[in-house]
């Protein structure tokens, strides 16, 4: 059952969140501290330490101590301060590749490692303190506060292609053609194991019942948002593939999630259950081929390539393109030595 949140509408609404979260039946006897970690999204044990000590934390109306064990059915209400933070976004001067730049937009090739905009234990070292050092007043959408610029994101451990407004026409216009799905946009991924040539997968996204830090897809409408991934094989390699995808949505984590989904995880991803060995043999010299791969690309194998959208100023479509980064690339060539001489 997914965690009730009930917001304050007073003044301090801001300062603190209520869960409600009611224990499946099919939950192991796990300590309330750990399952508490795992089911609330950016929740250190510090915070939940924090917060039980403080008595903030209740299983069916009652206080209890770290130690307690959640079984079946209990119900958890739990009080939390939000983190300190606020919506002003500090100039940094972090370079960042800019691969197309005019008066009302850029385009970044950004880097795996980097945090998109600042967020929970991220609040300085992100691409939108670069952008805020490169550009004085970046627009900003209604509702996405301390996100200058931005009318899309991708994941920190994903490369590739973000598009950046640098005013109100621009984001306007961008962030409409987003809604209505009209932009094109095009990622690489190495998924474990082998598909069909093509696919689409579709399915209601929403976050995991179990992890809230990743998502999962839903047949229920109303557990999710509507996805749809359209995907083509590029390459074989055996016991991996490597594949185009087009999204047809843009939703948290949808290549990863959907991938997942079909039983094909992205390579090296460790939310999602690719960073283990899931297909190939049991040899040790093939284990060992896989880590180092794993040590080439310490990162889930997602790139986003291709980006297409319509100017808002000028109408005319533009289309841009960026290769696969080092990291991903060398991967790649190990896979290829791999096939060519087994």
């Amino acid at each position: 059952m997914e965690n009730e949140v009930e917001v304050n509408e007073t003044e301090d609404q801001e300062l603190y969140e209520h869960l409600k979260i009611v224990v499946d039946k099919g939950q192991s006897l796990l300590r309330i501290d750990k399952f508490l970690m795992i089911r609330i999204e950016n929740a250190s044990r510090n915070r939940i330490q924090n917060a039980i000590d403080a008595g903030n934390v209740l299983v069916n109306k009652k206080q209890i101590k770290a130690s307690y064990k959640v079984k079946p059915f209990d119900e958890i209400s739990i009080v939390l301060p939000h983190p300190p933070h606020d919506n002003e976004v500090y100039p940094e001067d972090i370079p960042i590749e800019i691969i197309y730049e005019d008066n009302d937009l850029m385009l970044v090739n950004k880097a795996a490692g980097m945090v998109v905009h600042p967020g929970f234990n991220n609040y300085t070292g992100t691409l939108v303190n670069a952008l805020a050092f490169h550009h004085d007043n970046l627009p900003q959408l209604a509702g996405n506060e301390g996100r200058p610029g931005l009318v899309h994101r991708i994941d920190k451990d994903t490369s590739g292609l973000l598009l950046v407004s640098k005013n109100e026409k621009s984001i306007t216009h961008l962030a409409r053609q987003f809604f209505d799905h009209s932009i094109t946009r095009k990622y690489v991924a190495l998924v474990w194991g082998d598909l069909e040539n093509e696919g689409t997968i579709s399915g209601y996204i929403g976050r995991s019942a179990k992890d809230r830090r990743i998502m999962d897809v839903y047949e229920e409408e109303d557990k999710g948002k509507w996805s749809v991934t359209h995907y083509t094989v590029l390459e074989r390699f055996g016991y991996v593939t490597l594949i185009s995808c087009q999204l047809e949505t843009g939703r948290t984590h949808q290549i990863r999630a959907h991938m997942q989904h079909i039983g094909h995880p992205l390579f090296n991803d460790a939310s999602y259950g690719g960073d283990r060995i899931l297909k190939g043999t049991t040899f040790n010299k093939y284990k060992q081929f896989v880590e180092n791969c794993f040590a080439l690309l310490p990162r889930q194998a997602l790139h986003a390539q291709s980006l297409g959208f319509v100017h808002p100023t000028s109408g005319a479509f533009m289309h841009f393109e960026s290769p696969l980064p080092e990291d991903f690339e060398a991967a790649l060539n190990k896979w290829k030595n791999y096939v060519a001489t087994t």
